[in-house]
């Protein structure tokens, strides 16, 4: 056993190293604090200094993470955006984000930029791990190919990488209890890998290599992609047949063997099944092969904003309301229920796609999203609108795109004129129409 090998060990079962988390984004800020309710100290990288400034006041800047949980990770952490501060660590976590460029091309940008920024700053007896999300051999390729010469992988420096498996609003304050995937470029860097993770999590899973892991993750949101494309191309076949998608599963569902519910929706958002799919084909076709479910589910998937556009055409017509007199109402603006997360919104979608077609009479309320929206590419100048009685009725349409357990249906259907539900929770009838 290597020296280098054997102290980092050492200092990891003594809890005497200072992890760096590049990214303090929705994977990066819940490792971080983990990892400091854990007792290890933690330097968090971010190259946005609004949020560094944020968090290091001991104030959150994402609603399901609460300031609490902040100012405990402040015991033991703090945030910088000054990269030299690098060779303080033992254990260099990378959760940048992985985008798409136009025509759903992988952008490794943000990897490639970390990489150039720490590349000299990177010490003998480190670890390395990437927790982004990438197609398989991004850790191999952008990462253990382009450390400096004298840093020798396994033996005097070590990199991993290890599949992130957060449910936004579901159990960021509980990741440990996730199964964590890990992976090492050689056998002494998995061996290090899974005893670092060991330390906070309560189950490891050993990958035979930094590709299978790679590729698992990719597997894991296909899965869920490819499956709720097929039952949102059934909303469709049902719809055209006017029987309900939603009494149609219930019964479904009640087999016990060979069926597993997924539910249909107003489109697909956040980042695990709108854009990692995209990965894995990009990859499989720089390998010859056309991976036709993962093109098919994403088309499929994105026709449903499409979908529901014809729905309010329909009633539109029915009830004989001119597009430009039009007022309709969006419930929910996140990407699924009880987040704050805009990320590949299909409410945005939705928008984009009424204000194309001089539907411009549009507002949103979202108890999570109170202010204008604002993404990489849409700006919604409005703020969220008080849901009460008096607001309800000033609309044409209601459109429940967004289900938050906040919102009180009751009221929301007593008030409405028509709705579209877009998530089941309501029985079709006179007013409600299903999309």
């Amino acid at each position: 056993m290597s020296n280098f090998k054997r102290d980092l060990l050492y200092k990891i079962d003594k809890k005497k190293i200072t992890i760096g988390i590049i990214g303090l984004g929705y994977v990066g800020l819940p490792l971080s604090i983990l990892f400091t309710k854990k007792k290890f100290n933690v330097i968090g990288f971010d190259t946005d200094i609004r949020k560094v400034n944020l968090l290091n006041s001991g104030k959150s800047y994402i609603d399901r993470i609460k300031d609490l949980e902040i100012k405990h990770f402040l015991k033991k952490g703090k945030c910088t955006k000054d990269f030299d501060q690098i060779t303080k660590c033992d254990v260099v976590v990378i959760c940048v984000p992985t985008p798409l460029k136009n025509k759903n091309i992988p952008d490794l940008s943000f990897i490639k930029k970390t990489i150039y920024s720490i590349k000299n700053k990177l010490k003998m007896g480190q670890l390395l791990i990437l927790e982004s999300t990438s197609y398989p051999g991004t850790t191999r390729e952008e990462i253990s190919k382009k450390l400096k010469k004298d840093l020798v992988i396994g033996k005097n420096f070590f990199v991993g990488f290890s599949s992130e498996r957060i449910n936004p609003g579901i159990n960021e304050n509980t990741i440990n209890r996730v199964p964590k995937v890990v992976s090492g470029n050689s056998k002494n860097c998995l061996e290090i890998t899974s005893r670092f993770y060991k330390k906070s999590f309560q189950k490891v899973v050993n990958s035979k290599s930094l590709e299978i892991a790679e590729f698992s993750k990719l597997l894991e949101n296909i899965y869920r992609a490819v499956n709720i494309g097929f039952i949102n191309e059934m909303k469709f076949v049902a719809d055209k047949m006017n029987i309900d998608i939603y009494e149609i599963l219930k019964i479904a569902s009640t087999k016990p063997y060979g069926f597993r519910p997924f539910n249909p929706g107003p489109g697909i958002g956040g980042h695990c099944i709108p854009i990692d799919p995209h990965y894995l084909y990009w990859k499989a076709k720089k390998k010859g092969v056309k991976a036709n479910f993962i093109k098919l589910s994403a088309k499929t998937n994105l026709r449903v904003v499409y979908f529901i556009f014809e729905k309010i055409k329909k009633i539109l017509k029915l009830h004989k309301i001119e597009k430009k007199n039009c007022k309709i109402l969006v419930v929910g603006m996140a990407y699924k229920k009880n987040v704050d997360d805009l990320r590949e919104s299909a409410s945005i979608n939705l928008i984009k796609l009424l204000q194309k077609n001089n539907i411009k009479k549009i507002e949103y309320t979202d108890p999570y999203i109170k202010n204008k929206v604002t993404t990489r590419n849409f700006i919604f100048n409005k703020k969220s609108i008080k849901l009460n009685s008096k607001n309800i009725k000033k609309f044409n349409i209601v459109i429940i795109m967004t289900d938050h357990d906040k919102f009180d249906y009751k009221l929301i259907y007593k008030h409405s004129k028509l709705i579209i539900d877009c998530r089941g929770r309501y029985a079709v009838d006179q007013k409600v129409y299903r999309a």
